[in-house]
């Protein structure tokens, strides 16, 4: 059984051999092939490559595209500078004003930075296909507008112009459909949602802004025949009845969340990944402790699951850390 036939197994509820292994990575990555994180960001070839070594040695399952959360930002206006040791910062074009009008109009297969994470969909599709899933990647509603507004700003709309945050979240969800979909088109079978500002507001603005536009992006990605992750970064306990009514294929499960409390809120049929701590759990674990962490997880949570860390895996973690990430678990 290959990588991309696990991975979909999993998802349609059938026997496979393995657990399938999906950890984020970016800057390790791109370190990985004595790169770094600004030409991993900046430049298909390098995140492609980078990704691709990684999965040939740590016996990872998928190809991912995640590289940083400016990719629409700069398709709206932003002005993106890029890190070496770092990702991207991006200017905020809507930070002194709330005319809609001023944002350019993104377009997936035009704009700069979006046109850039379609081909390496396609990088993948033309080497890869099916040998490992390709995971593509779009910004949920609440963190593009997030992106252009500034976070601060925007929460203060939520409270003070909820109109106004709805209207933005809305362009935001137009803009995210269309990114998916020309991924899709390229070749991913899956669209991963970074919100991760969501884990900050209430569960009532959460319901009431948030989840609906989310939920929205949700289904138009499964119209497609993709498969649809979410990644809320920090605690989503608070949001857990709002998330389990989204519809998702896959969850992303930060560290300080109960995965036992998320399987009983989401039900037998979404697969959960994640809940390892990347610093404490990863970063600086021995590969016994990761071992255990990962059995640990797996005998809470249950199938489906993914051993997946709660976010990116660190810069500077030991190899040896990441081989026992990866090891093989039977899928049991």
């Amino acid at each position: 059984m290959n990588s991309y036939e696990r991975y979909v197994g999993v998802l349609n509820g059938q026997a496979v051999d393995l657990v399938p292994r999906v950890p984020i990575l970016m800057q390790y990555a791109a370190e990985h092939i004595e790169s770094n994180y600004g030409e991993f960001a900046a430049d298909h070839n390098t995140l492609v490559r980078a990704n691709v070594a990684c999965a040939e040695t740590f016996g990872i399952d998928q190809l991912s595209c995640i590289s940083d959360p400016y990719r629409e930002a700069q398709g709206f206006g932003s002005q993106i500078e890029y890190q070496k040791n770092g990702p991207p910062r991006g200017t905020q074009p809507l930070e002194q004003t709330k005319d809609l009008s001023t944002l350019l109009q993104p377009d997936p297969l035009q704009s700069e930075r979006m046109l850039d994470r379609v081909q390496a969909v396609r990088s993948y599709k033309s080497r890869f296909s099916g040998q490992y899933s390709i995971l593509g990647w779009i910004e949920g509603p609440a963190a593009e507008a997030a992106d252009l507004r500034g976070v601060g700003t925007f929460f203060m709309d939520m409270i003070e112009d909820p109109a106004f945050a709805c209207d933005l979240m809305d362009r935001c969800l137009d803009v995210g459909i269309a990114f998916a979909r020309a991924q899709v088109d390229a070749g991913a079978d899956t669209i991963g949602i970074g919100d991760a500002v969501a884990s900050q507001v209430s569960p009532d603005m959460y319901e009431a802004l948030i989840q609906p536009r989310e939920k929205q992006l949700v289904q138009a990605i499964r119209r497609m025949g993709a498969y649809a992750k979410l990644h809320i970064c920090g605690s989503i306990t608070h949001l857990l009845p709002g998330i389990a009514d989204l519809g998702v294929d896959i969850l992303d499960v930060d560290h300080m969340v109960s995965l036992t409390r998320v399987r009983e809120a989401v039900g037998s049929k979404v697969t959960i990944t994640g809940n390892i701590d990347p610093v404490q759990g990863v970063l600086r674990g021995t590969p016994a402790s990761i071992r255990q962490v990962i059995q640990q997880a797996y005998r809470d949570v249950g199938n489906p699951y993914m051993v997946n860390a709660g976010c990116e895996i660190p810069s500077g973690t030991p190899v040896e850390n990441l081989k026992a990430l990866c090891e093989p678990v039977p899928y049991t």
